[in-house]
């Protein structure tokens, strides 16, 4: 087991999920504001979520020996739009689902944390689908039917 490995991919992870679940958290915010409450919870409750795969990546970083980090996070721009957000965000998680599974080739000689993140894979294909989920319903109903089901 090569547990340097296993730690940069646990940090490169942990970085962009907090990234990523902190603008889930303000997008929620805004979509709530904007009286989507449906969908401002569902992204809210995700910020939740996600930070408790970023805690279980960093209690993996601590028994393997190695030191977490707290890293920068990039600008992103928040976007007040549902439909543009969710269009968006399917583009980011079908990069992060290709990405992940590249990632799992490397630590099959690490059961543990092979584990964890097939889990957060299995977690992360379930957010696609839900998205892509949306993109069809959108597309099928038409976007003003779709949004008041988000209210």
């Amino acid at each position: 087991m090569d547990a340097k490995k296993s730690i940069e991919a646990l940090q490169f992870f942990a970085t962009g999920l907090t990234e990523g679940a902190l603008v889930h958290k303000l997008q929620g915010q805004i979509f709530k504001s904007a009286g989507f409450s449906k969908l401002g919870q569902k992204y809210i409750d995700h910020f939740s979520e996600e930070m408790e795969w970023v805690e279980k990546f960093n209690d993996r970083i601590l028994d393997l020996g190695g030191e977490i980090k707290a890293e920068g996070a990039k600008s992103r721009a928040l976007i007040a739009n549902p439909i543009d957000y969710i269009k968006e965000d399917l583009k980011i998680q079908e990069a992060g689902v290709d990405l992940l599974y590249k990632c799992m080739e490397t630590l099959k000689d690490d059961p543990t944390t092979y584990d964890i993140m097939k889990g957060y894979l299995k977690d992360e294909e379930e957010d696609l689908y839900w998205s892509q989920n949306a993109v069809e319903l959108i597309e099928c109903i038409g976007v003003q039917n779709w949004l008041i089901t988000q209210l």
